[in-house]
């Protein structure tokens, strides 16, 4: 079945013939980067955006991968931060990035001569309330992955079995999704929270959150770890370092990591 899948994958971008990959330096994005380059070769490009979302390490690590792999790879500049729609962080927020995010590698791809822009959301996104597949949608961009049924599992299975390094790495959605609906979001917020999530991975964890609610993190880990991670690190170094990038108060959150938990809100208002 996989194989499948991986050959489906394939024949859909033979029928391209030429392609501009939305490409995060993600899991889901590097994925489709390298099965567009194995079949087009020179005739796919990767392109990043950079914005106050993606932290300069992140921007790296994409830059390696897309070398590692051998696609042409650029980065464009995109200014979601200057939308107050997606600034305010409306229960649509993601609908104003992915907008902006389209909105710029369309009229790219028509210049360059790319009829395709094709992103990373694989099948299971399709389950989750995710308001940037429709943007993306009507911008007429293709979601490769999701089109063939790929799910989140089968992307490391295919990630792993075509030799990418990154097979196992823990998703990272934009760092937007870190903070409550409602509160504003600033590139300060933005970055506090991804050099928080950095300085815990030194620490050898790899599936966490640092959610940021007004001036605290709150760090969510899988339920299994926490008694460990309390056991055995030194808190008072973890709190100082956190603080000194901004936040007054840390937290441990100890319902534990849940992919889109902050969505819960979401259920409840439609439950009452």
């Amino acid at each position: 079945m996989l194989t499948e899948k991986l050959e489906s994958l394939r024949a859909l971008f033979a029928e391209m013939d030429r392609a501009l990959i939305a490409y995060s330096g993600g899991i889901d994005s590097t994925l489709v980067a390298k099965i567009a380059y194995d079949v087009l070769g020179d005739r796919a490009l990767a392109v990043t955006a950079e914005s106050p979302s993606l932290l300069p390490e992140d921007l790296e690590e994409a830059q390696s991968q897309a070398a590692a792999m051998g696609i042409a790879h650029e980065v464009v500049q995109t200014h979601e931060m200057d939308n107050p729609n997606y600034t305010s962080n409306p229960i649509n927020r993601c609908y104003f990035c992915k907008s902006e995010l389209h909105d710029t590698l369309k009229p790219l791809a028509i210049e360059r001569g790319y009829p395709y822009v094709v992103d990373g959301v694989n099948a299971d996104d399709l389950l989750d309330y995710r308001p940037g597949i429709q943007a993306a949608k009507e911008r007429g961009a293709r979601s490769p992955l999701a089109e063939v049924g790929v799910s989140k599992l089968e992307v490391r299975e295919l990630a792993k079995m075509l030799g990418l390094s990154c097979w196992d790495k823990p998703a990272q959605p934009c760092l937007s999704s870190r903070f409550p609906y409602g509160e504003a979001i600033t590139a300060t917020k933005l970055q506090r929270v991804g050099r928080a999530e950095r300085y815990l991975r030194t620490l050898g964890l790899k599936n966490l959150r640092v959610r940021s609610v007004e001036d605290t993190a709150r760090i969510e880990l899988p339920p299994e770890q926490i008694k460990e991670f309390v056991l055995t690190t030194d808190l008072a170094v973890l709190v100082s370092t956190l603080q000194s990038y901004g936040f007054l108060y840390v937290t441990l959150d100890l319902e534990g990591y849940r992919s889109g938990k902050l969505n819960q809100v979401l259920q409840l208002a439609q439950h009452r």
